[in-house]
């Protein structure tokens, strides 16, 4: 079943998710060497997602105001 266009936002899916998929997870596993070619793509190891956290803006001193 699909979402109705007016129930859409207009930048979609602006969080990180939760869930990777198989291949994303074989990727990663790849990366960190914890997953051989071959292997049954069954029962994979659980895998980290890092979220990306926003950095906080440098707060303006009055030197930079002028």
């Amino acid at each position: 079943m699909s979402i109705d266009k007016t129930l859409k936002s207009k930048l979609g899916l602006s969080r990180s998710r939760n869930v990777l998929t198989r291949g994303e997870r074989i990727a990663q596993l790849m990366d960190e060497d914890r997953f051989k070619a071959g292997r049954s793509p069954l029962g994979l190891p659980k895998v980290r997602v890092q979220k990306a956290v926003a950095g906080k803006k440098a707060k303006k001193t009055k030197e930079d105001a002028k």
